[in-house]
């Protein structure tokens, strides 16, 4: 009897999901790196741990919960201890007031956020969003909802506004927006937030009790990292009746350069927490109890958190600030080279304009994906374009993280920059 041999097949959402755009650039610069090339990798939205270490104290937390074997199960939505020092550390440093049942704990940020989006989202229902901004349009997919997007503008510091959202406010079921934002470092004005709550507020009021509710999902991963006189501003702490309506994504990641260490919070209506708890439990995404442990701990070392958060402020503010000061001569020199000024986060954002520059084999520079080659191949720096984050083909601007980076390592960076843009003609 003869069998037929049917090809593999998938589910439709699994067959045409799209890869990280970003993973594969870092495999082209792995490449690089192995066959001996001293390569620059300014794409990472992550620290160097020799560099940037988690703060000793949680070092500290963390050896001494594996010493007493806190390695079982940790609670579905995370320990108690943990959800309550986060709430006193959220109402304390940005005056919300969640109780410790309005937190959910989990892996990292990432499955919050999917927890979130199949939480809210229906199939088919729309996903508003700006862009560039991260991985909206997978999590998007994964739900087999319908995405939106708004392509924004350097004068705005590619953050949305208002006037951009209202065309597509209506049928929308979750705008998600992030604050500080990742890719750009730059974050919301008081201004900018209060049109976009406003214009949420008027839309759930003419929706009425009986059609779904629009909800903002804000992911605020960054706040605790800006600069100068920026302040970090959220939905409900501008406009207390969003609260039903906002849900927060949050953790310990960025701020305390903690991303292995995968304690991510997320915090918002009652309801939508316990659905989420839900869902995660079925994932088991849930963050490693000794490291919870750790965390609840370390947070109630008051002291060592302000000076450890003011002292990596300090460190990362400084890249930022000689890389934009470098940029910035560049552009003076005559370059092609535009930069928007540090904000808050780890990232800078850059723009080449080298289309139709040669190099001297006489080779033309057509796309943003040229530039992203002589970039690597000529200066030896990586870089990640804003087409990777969802932006038009043809942007050219690029996203710079300093995460990686040490001061002494700018000055170098900056002078072979400027040594490859002396190449063109």
């Amino acid at each position: 009897m003869s069998v037929t041999i049917l090809s593999p097949r998938v589910s439709k959402m699994a067959e045409h999901l799209v890869g990280s755009e970003i993973i594969k650039l870092a495999g082209e610069i792995k490449e690089k790196i192995a066959a001996g090339e001293k390569i620059y990798n300014l794409t990472i939205g992550d620290f160097d741990s020799n560099i940037f270490p988690i703060p000793e104290g949680l070092k500290e937390e963390i050896i001494c919960a594996y010493e007493s074997n806190e390695t079982n199960y940790p609670a579905a939505n995370g320990i108690p201890e943990l959800r309550d020092a986060v709430s006193q550390f959220i109402t304390k440093h940005q005056g919300l007031t969640y109780s410790k049942d309005d937190f959910l704990i989990a892996g990292g940020a990432r499955p919050l956020i999917y927890a979130a989006y199949q939480t809210l989202v229906d199939p088919g229902d729309t996903v508003l969003f700006p862009v560039p901004s991260w991985n909206n349009n997978h999590y998007t997919h994964l739900s087999h909802a319908k995405q939106v997007f708004i392509e924004t503008l350097p004068e705005n510091n590619f953050m949305p506004t208002a006037a951009e959202l209202k065309p597509f406010i209506q049928e929308a079921n979750l705008l998600a927006l992030c604050s500080p934002l990742n890719p750009t470092g730059t974050a919301f004005s008081e201004t900018q937030l209060r049109e976009i709550c406003e214009l949420v507020i008027a839309e759930n009021n003419r929706r009425g009790e009986d059609e779904k509710p629009l909800y903002i999902l804000y992911d605020q991963i960054y706040w605790i990292l800006t600069y100068g006189d920026i302040t970090h501003v959220d939905p409900v702490s501008l406009y207390p009746e969003l609260k039903s309506f906002t849900l927060y994504i949050d953790g310990l990641s960025k701020a305390f350069a903690a991303t292995g260490v995968r304690v991510g919070w997320s915090f918002g209506p009652t309801k939508i927490i316990n659905k989420m708890k839900a869902i995660l439990g079925h994932v088991g995404a849930w963050a490693p109890k000794a490291e919870q442990v750790a965390t609840a701990n370390y947070l109630t070392r008051k002291n060592d958190v302000g000076n450890f958060v003011a002292r990596f402020k300090t460190r990362l503010e400084d890249r930022l600030v000689d890389f934009h000061q470098g940029l910035s001569q560049l552009k003076q020199d005559g370059f092609p080279v535009e930069v928007i000024a540090p904000q808050a986060a780890i990232y800078l954002t850059v723009q080449f304009n080298l289309i139709g520059k040669k190099l001297p084999n006489g080779t033309t520079i057509n796309t943003t994906a040229d530039i992203t080659a002589f970039l690597l191949s000529e200066a030896k720096i990586a870089l990640v374009p804003f087409n990777a984050f969802g932006a038009s083909a043809d942007s050219t601007w690029y996203r710079l993280s300093v995460g990686t980076v040490s001061k002494e390592d700018i000055t170098d960076i900056l002078n072979q920059l400027k040594t490859a843009l002396q190449q063109l003609s």
